[in-house]
């Protein structure tokens, strides 16, 4: 099991609502459950074949991570970020991603640059062949995997939590056609990766996030209860 950065712990080895935290997880990440869906405990409790008990366990925990609204009276719905909010997650994530790069340049050795390729690859694939759950779930890998490469376990978590939250900000703000980053800017940074050229790096990526944020809409459509039965029915507790 994952941990709610996205990182297994022992803790979570033992947790039995730890799968259904992943699947609601990841059913927002990639989109298919979109900023503003309704999170019924009873519908979910029906799906996952668990008590409402359980499924409430599950939705304060991703209210935690800020995945999640928890409001009186109204329930449970998928975050939706504000204009400000969309803009913070995005600058928080520059100012870290860049500040990372110069040990990112420093530790990256031949199969860190094989394995990031292979990812852009598989996220090329994805856009062609028009899945975009599997483009968002790429294009968070490949920034993850960069960051990883420094060692720095701490930042890496930090930014894996960022990722999920940029996947709700693009899902409210973005075209409906905007499926995760785009391959191009991740083939140029491998590029200046493998040529060790920091400062080049650097620019390369705050352009890529500016990009991004350039690339919002900030509109919103409404209130939505998604086919919970559709997405979770190979879930369910028999």
């Amino acid at each position: 099991m994952k941990s709610e950065s996205g990182l297994k712990t022992a803790s979570d080895l033992n947790d039995k609502d730890e799968p259904i935290y992943q699947a609601l997880l990841s059913a927002m990440v990639e989109h298919q459950l979109p900023p503003g869906s309704k999170l019924p405990e009873e519908a979910l409790a029906e799906v996952f074949g668990v008590s409402r008990t359980g499924i409430r366990k599950v939705l304060q925990r991703l209210a935690a991570v800020q995945m999640v609204n928890l409001t009186p009276k109204r329930g449970a719905q998928v975050a939706t970020p504000d204009v400000e909010e969309a803009r913070d997650i995005f600058r928080t994530r520059a100012l870290l991603e860049c500040a990372n790069l110069p040990d990112i340049v420093t530790h990256c050795q031949p199969p860190h640059l094989a394995a990031l390729d292979a990812l852009v690859q598989q996220e090329q694939q994805a856009h062609e062949a028009h899945n975009g759950p599997a483009a968002i779930r790429l294009s968070a890998a490949f920034h993850i995997q960069l960051q990883a490469i420094s060692g720095n376990q701490v930042l890496t978590e930090m930014v894996t939590r960022l990722t999920q939250r940029s996947s709700l900000v693009i899902a409210a703000w973005g075209a409906p056609w905007q499926q995760g980053c785009r391959c191009d800017d991740h083939d140029q940074l491998i590029v200046l990766l493998r040529e060790k050229n920091l400062v080049a790096l650097t620019t390369a990526l705050q352009h890529h996030f500016d990009h991004i944020v350039a690339s919002l809409h900030f509109e919103r459509g409404g209130d939505m209860l998604p086919d919970f039965t559709r997405l979770f029915a190979h879930m369910r507790v028999r």
